[in-house]
């Protein structure tokens, strides 16, 4: 079995254009991560105001909600390697424009703002194509493999982008932004060397071919089992927007405490990640995905009792773990089960489903939290997780009843 593993890992890693794809996605977010740590700081630097900071991630978040879904008719119609190349342009364009405007000392409010908004019309077209792109790069015995090997990516990223960024603001912000333009640019040399066929042109766009994801979605029990099941249980087990009241009010510590537990979810969800992408889930893939979700639930529930760093940092980081396994399985059966010429509409609404449930679910905590306190807000939140998991498997039984990740 291990023998089989390693070879079929090695034959992801020998597919050329996957593994171009895949250091552009890990260096382009990269530059993300570091951009979007100095990009908040500059701003209150620059303004002192809590609402504008809010206006920042407002600026990224709207254009994404609104172009998502007419992305994904986008990345069905076009070439979606260059669809992303284009975007990492953007990207690139935008963090050079930064920089350029800090070092000349003429960045101002509504500059950033802008840019903002530049970086969410990038994101907006860039991850549904993104998640389509894969299934063109591998075959489907090794998509598995892929999907985990991607998110391992993600999560390097995730935990290296603000270290880095960290590091590099003891020399100045203009380091920040200078490492992120060169970063940006080797992510956008590595994606310019990627290669698909392009997609047939399927006609002009309407209302109607956009909203064929959703339908597409509504009409297959078991991929709307497997993203509702997600997006409900980001929406409700959103323990990290309170992070710093329980690290300073709770736990009574420092701003270590914080940092290593906001790092502690990536890093559980980076080890499994490794470990699925040389162990592809083979067997009862509906029960381990429904299982994995109430162990997140159960985490929460440990999370918000907890009066030990110790413990909320091993809950946080098997948290971490059990989102990254939910992750893997749902993208996969996502991409394995939808069409070629769907893939991009369908990711398209997978993507507003995600960002979606992250916004309501910070929104949803604070709510809770001025209502029931911290403690009772994610305590709260992870019952409802575990409520989640046993309603889905009476409202959804297909998805329970699921063993393969492939189409059966």
């Amino acid at each position: 079995m291990s023998s089989s593993s390693s070879h079929s890992l090695a034959d992801l890693l020998a597919v050329r254009p996957f593994l171009h794809f895949w250091w552009a996605r890990l260096t382009g977010q990269l530059a993300s991560q570091m951009v979007m740590v100095a990009l908040g700081w500059q701003m209150y630097e620059l303004t002192g105001s809590a609402w504008d900071l809010g206006l920042v991630g407002l600026a990224q978040f709207l254009p994404a909600l609104l172009l998502t879904l007419p992305a994904g008719h986008v990345a069905d119609r076009h070439n979606r390697a260059r669809i992303v190349l284009a975007c990492t342009a953007l990207q690139w364009a935008a963090i050079t424009l930064l920089c350029t405007a800090t070092l000349t000392d003429s960045i101002t409010r509504e500059g950033i703002l802008g840019l903002s908004v530049a970086f969410g019309v990038a994101r907006a077209f860039q991850m549904p194509a993104s998640q389509a792109l894969t299934p063109s790069l591998v075959p489907p015995s090794l998509l598995a493999r892929a999907m985990a090997v991607n998110a391992s990516g993600i999560q390097v990223a995730v935990i290296g982008g603000p270290a880095l960024a960290g590091g590099l603001f003891a020399l100045g912000i203009g380091w920040v932004y200078g490492v992120s333009v060169g970063v940006s640019a080797l992510s956008l040399w590595l994606m310019s060397r990627v290669r698909v066929p392009a997609a047939e042109s399927r006609g002009a766009a309407d209302w109607r071919s956009v909203l064929d994801g959703v339908r597409f979605l509504w009409q297959r029990p078991v991929l709307l089992g497997a993203t509702s099941l997600d997006l409900f249980a980001v929406l409700l087990g959103g323990a990290t927007a309170l992070l710093p009241i329980f690290v300073k009010d709770i736990l009574q510590a420092g701003p270590w405490a914080l940092g290593l537990l906001r790092a502690a979810p990536a890093g559980g969800a980076l080890l499994m990640s490794l470990w699925l992408a040389r162990h592809p889930l083979q067997h009862g893939v509906g029960r381990q995905l429904i299982g994995w979700v109430a162990v997140f639930g159960v985490c929460m529930g440990v999370f918000a009792l907890s009066t030990q760093v110790w413990l909320s940092f091993v809950a946080l980081f098997i948290s971490g773990v059990a989102d990254m396994v939910s992750v893997v399985i749902r993208q996969t059966l996502v991409q394995l089960e939808t069409p070629d010429d769907m893939r991009g509409r369908v990711s398209a609404v997978n993507s507003v489903f995600i960002g979606a449930s992250n916004q309501l679910g910070e929104f949803e905590s604070g709510a809770t939290a001025a209502w029931l306190g911290p403690v009772g807000s994610v305590l709260l939140g992870g019952v409802g997780v575990l409520l989640v998991a046993g309603l889905w498997i009476r409202l959804f039984p297909a998805l329970w009843a699921r063993d393969r990740l492939q189409p059966e």
